[in-house]
C-alpha cells in the first residue's frame, strides 16, 4: 500500500492520542509518553529551524507538547486523529507569537531609548563587584558559606544548618550578622572614594 494513500487515523501519532482523548484523565500515561517521544522531536527540530536557538527549540518544545497534550487530555481537540497537523500548527503560531512580541518589544525601545537612558543616569550607582568581594573576604569562613549558601545557592536555613553542622536558628543569626558585617563594610569602601 502506498504510504501516501494512508489515512491519518493510520498513523502511530494518531492511534496514541485516539487513545489519549478516549481515555479518563490519568489512564492513558504509557500513550502519553509514546505520543511525546514521537512528537517531540519534530516539534524541537521545527524550534531550531525557526528560532536557531537550541534553548529556545526546547522550550518550544516543552510549550507546545504540554498544550498538545492538556487539549487531548480535555478532549479539547476535535480530530485527535489530525495531532500531528494541530501540532505543527500549533508550533507556527507559538513561534510568530514570540515574532511578534520581540518586534513589538524592539519597537518600544528604540522608542523610548532617549528616555531609558535618562533614567538610568538618575538611578543609584551600581554596587562595586570589586568592593563586594573584598568585603566578602573579610568574613570569617563559616560566614562566607552560610551567606553563599543562602543567597548564591538559595538554600533554606535548615538545609544551610546541615551542612554546616549548625542550627537552623544558628544560621539566620549567623546570617543577620554577616549581611550588617557586609553593610558596614561596603559603606566604609564607599567613604574612601
Amino acid at each position: 500500500m502506498d504510504a501516501s494513500l494512508t489515512s491519518p487515523v493510520d498513523t502511530p501519532e494518531a492511534r496514541l492520542a485516539c487513545l489519549i482523548a478516549q481515555s479518563a484523565p490519568g489512564e492513558a500515561g504509557e500513550a502519553e509518553a509514546q505520543l511525546y517521544r514521537l512528537l517531540a522531536p519534530r516539534v524541537r527540530r521545527y524550534g531550531l529551524r525557526h528560532l536557531r536557538d537550541g534553548h529556545a527549540a526546547s522550550d518550544l518544545m516543552q510549550q507546545v507538547m504540554t498544550f498538545t497534550l492538556e487539549q487531548l487530555r480535555g478532549r479539547k481537540l476535535r480530530e485527535p486523529e489530525r495531532v500531528l497537523s494541530f501540532v505543527l500548527g500549533t508550533c507556527r503560531m507559538t513561534v510568530m507569537d514570540q515574532r511578534r512580541t520581540q518586534a513589538r518589544r524592539d519597537e518600544l525601545l528604540q522608542r523610548h531609548a532617549d528616555s531609558l537612558v535618562d533614567a538610568e543616569a538618575h538611578l543609584a550607582p551600581r554596587l562595586d563587584h570589586e568592593r563586594v568581594a573584598d568585603c566578602l573576604e573579610r568574613l570569617s569562613e563559616r560566614e562566607r558559606s552560610v551567606v553563599v549558601l543562602s543567597f548564591y545557592d538559595e538554600q533554606p536555613s535548615d538545609a544551610v544548618g546541615a551542612q554546616l553542622g549548625l542550627s537552623a536558628a544558628n544560621v539566620r543569626v549567623v546570617r543577620h550578622r554577616s549581611i550588617d558585617k557586609l553593610r558596614r563594610c561596603v559603606h566604609a569602601h564607599r567613604g574612601l572614594r
